[in-house]
């Protein structure tokens, strides 16, 4: 994990300290900056240009995207990784599940102090990742109602849960069975098809 992370935070300087690639894009006028921002990079190179952050994610792990967003995320009903709970919960789960938040603001600063630190020798200010992530105009989150339990979402934040599933062409519809009554109702663009059993 140490070794990922040396590598992306080295990538990354390796990135905003470019000088021809940085002017490239300050030339360029980009309209947005599309990122995942668990790697804070993207949202350091917004910073920089003065445009707006896209965000395709499916979650930051300490949950600062619910602190960035202002979104409610209340422990009594939101089950939290790793608990194995429901959005139906007894008190001492959800006792549980507040005390599985405490962690995270430990791990958030530890993940992310260095991005922090980085930012602001860049952007020659003193900045934090959750600066940077409460500038973000769009959260696409790859999130399923069907799959997740029910939770707040701010109007900035959009559900596009499935996006990145495979696809399989759908198999071709056989005839209808000579045993079974078919008929179609048409009209004003709507149709109803009812299908029976002689």
């Amino acid at each position: 994990m140490k070794r990922f992370s040396e590598l992306a935070i080295s990538s990354c300087e390796h990135l905003l300290y470019n000088k021809e690639l940085v002017r490239y894009l300050e030339e360029g006028r980009f309209d947005a900056v599309l990122t995942d921002p668990v790697l804070p990079c993207g949202l350091i190179l917004a910073e920089h240009l003065s445009i707006p952050s896209v965000f395709f994610l499916r979650g930051i792990p300490c949950g600062l995207d619910f602190e960035a967003t202002q979104c409610p995320n209340p422990p009594s009903y939101v089950p939290r990784a790793f608990t194995e709970h429901s959005d139906r919960m007894n008190f001492f789960q959800r006792v549980k599940n507040l005390i599985f938040d405490i962690p995270k603001y430990f791990l958030c600063d530890f993940a992310f102090q260095p991005y922090a630190k980085l930012a602001s020798e860049f952007l020659q200010r003193d900045v934090t990742v959750l600066d940077l992530l409460r500038q973000g105009s769009i959260w696409l989150m790859r999130l399923d109602f069907v799959l997740d339990y029910p939770r707040p979402l701010m109007p900035n934040i959009i559900s596009i849960g499935g996006i990145n599933c495979a696809h399989k062409k759908l198999p071709q519809v056989a005839a209808i069975p000579s045993h079974l009554y078919y008929k179609v109702f048409s009209m004003d663009g709507f149709s109803i098809t009812h299908i029976r059993s002689h």
